[in-house]
């Protein structure tokens, strides 16, 4: 498997989760397959191999590290720093949006609301998450406290 391949699998892995989240939140499926941890446990497994191939395989760029800005930039110098990187946002951006799903429907969030921050969140990250928290408080469906996350 080419880099490439293993970066659009990668990519495209998270579009049937996205799509049950939007689509069909309430189908048992979306529950077994989105809000379980098999996502988290598959892309991890992914991230973790492309991170020891970077780090020890020289599949990653000389000088790559976390504790300046031309380290971090050289971790993305390579493809499977890309990938590695990549994926690290798919898992974690998922994650937040299944928290939201999750949260809404405890919370009793209209879906139609819920969309555009799922959206929102899956194309950027934080600022659905944000949207989200705001719509919360917004609509008296939450607050900001950590007793009410």
């Amino acid at each position: 498997m080419t880099i490439e391949t293993l970066f659009s699998a990668v990519n495209l892995s998270v579009m049937p989760a996205w799509a049950l989240l939007i689509l069909a939140p309430n189908w048992r499926g979306t529950a077994a397959i989105v809000h379980s941890m098999f996502y988290p446990l598959l892309l991890g497994g992914i991230y973790i191999a492309g991170l020891i191939a970077t780090m020890f395989f020289g599949m990653g760029a000389d000088g790559a590290g976390f504790t300046t800005i031309a380290g971090v930039r050289q971790i993305f110098a390579s493809d499977m720093g890309v990938v590695v990187g990549w994926a690290h946002f798919l898992i974690f951006d998922l994650f937040v949006g299944a928290w939201e799903a999750r949260d809404a429907r405890r919370k009793g969030f209209s879906h139609w609301l819920l969309i555009p921050c799922l959206l929102l969140t899956f194309m950027f990250g934080p600022v659905g998450l944000v949207v989200y928290l705001v719509l919360r408080k917004v609509t008296g469906k939450g607050g900001w406290g950590l007793g009410e996350v």
